[in-house]
């Protein structure tokens, strides 16, 4: 049975993010297109699918089974799932009458950005109730990829969404929705959760098995100067962990999906240009309640630095779910030790086992490898060439091969 007709089944034991380094025609291109307006959007398109069509080909050559277009129809990593909502507009920040005082300024990314004084010229807020158009700007990329391999693979295709709560989090107290919208964020949820419903059925309905939620915003709540800063917020109306538990039952009712469609969540502490990440903080606050409480199958962990703390919050995975541990970074070109990752999994695997009074051999059943975050999840991409991209996920093949010998 292929772990794509189970949600208790694993994904496959290497993996990668979904985002992967694009090569400098298609970067340039598309800039025409967009940047400069000397080029048509008519003909960027050959040029997106020649290097999906090649940056497939590298995967499968590496030894993975769930590929995907490496994100490269797409500027950033969340692609236009929010834009494309009826409702959802992106609005002048100054022009549409909103100023700096709409954002969490101790929200790890803005705070980033502000510290830079690179303050967002565009906020995309509702200015209507939300709805979906039925119309999936994620469903073009599956259908393409589809002419690329086997039919009995494509339900091996990996499609990345944005996270359900990327507009909100970033955004204060009942600030995601013009005035007179929404009268609380669980109006707003509720029609949020009602496009990912169908929009999942859309890509369900194309053949689509296996989705990943990119979210910075869950793993924000491991940041101690975030919590800081959202206690000291006194327009908050609600503590840090009211509105963690917020998010997951926001998150559950978005994540509503037949059985055999795998969904995996991807805990992502920032990975801008540069390689540069926002927040840090051990998973240790968060990991009972998110392993427990959020209908996913598969949680996507970083776990290159030190930053992301130890592997003692595994101790709380119920073994009817799966984590992907991403030992291996994609910041930076450096290799790391083949046997040092092993030995690493392995002592995630011992905390999983005491957890669940379980051996190691049994622990290891629910854990795969994977580097930590994509290498492009914005078009520049981090601060490694195509070389040591390609053997960084040949590295991860290299330790998914040694400790689960045989297994995709």
């Amino acid at each position: 049975m292929s772990y794509a007709t189970a949600k208790s089944n694993p994904p496959f034991r290497a993996e990668h993010i979904g985002s992967l380094l694009r090569p400098e025609a298609l970067l340039q291109h598309r800039y025409a297109v967009f940047a400069d307006k000397t080029a048509s959007p008519e003909s960027l398109v050959p040029i997106e699918q020649a290097a999906i069509k090649d940056i497939v080909a590298v995967q499968q050559e590496c030894g993975y089974h769930a590929v995907t277009n490496g994100e490269f129809s797409r500027h950033q990593f969340w692609g236009t799932f929010f834009e494309t909502l009826n409702g959802m507009e992106e609005v002048n920040l100054r022009e549409g009458g909103y100023d700096q005082s709409i954002f969490r300024m101790y929200a790890p990314d803005v705070k980033s950005f502000m510290h830079e004084k690179k303050v967002p010229n565009q906020v995309t807020v509702a200015v209507k109730k939300i709805s979906h158009t039925g119309t999936s700007s994620y469903l073009p990329e599956f259908e393409y990829m589809k002419t690329l391999i086997p039919q009995e693979e494509w339900k091996n295709i990996k499609i990345t969404l944005a996270s359900p709560s990327w507009y909100h989090f970033r955004y204060g107290p009942n600030k995601a929705y013009a005035p007179g919208v929404y009268n609380t964020d669980d109006e707003y949820f509720a029609d949020v959760a009602k496009a990912y419903q169908i929009e999942l059925k859309i890509l369900y309905d194309a053949g689509v098995r296996n989705v990943q939620v990119d979210d910075p915003n869950l793993a924000y709540f491991c940041s101690e100067a975030m919590l800081e800063g959202w206690k000291q917020d006194k327009e908050n109306f609600q503590t840090a962990d009211e509105q963690f538990a917020a998010y997951i039952k926001f998150y559950n009712a978005c994540f509503q999906r037949p059985a055999d469609m795998h969904l995996g969540i991807h805990l992502c502490r920032g990975n801008y240009i540069g390689g540069r990440h926002f927040s840090e903080g051990a998973y240790d606050r968060i990991a009972r309640q998110l392993f427990t409480d959020l209908d996913a199958d598969t949680f996507y962990l970083e776990y290159d630095t030190e930053r992301a703390g130890g592997f003692e919050p595994l101790k709380d995975l119920p073994l009817s779910k799966n984590v992907v541990l991403g030992v291996v970074t994609s910041k930076h070109g450096a290799l790391e030790d083949k046997q040092e990752m092993v030995d690493r999994v392995y002592k995630a695997a011992d905390y999983v086992a005491e957890g669940n009074n379980v051996s190691r051999e049994e622990a290891l059943k629910v854990l795969c490898v994977s580097p930590q975050c994509g290498f492009g999840s914005h078009a520049e991409g981090n601060p490694i060439n195509h070389e040591d991209m390609v053997k960084k996920l040949k590295l991860v093949r290299a330790i998914a091969d040694q400790i689960w010998p045989g297994q995709p």
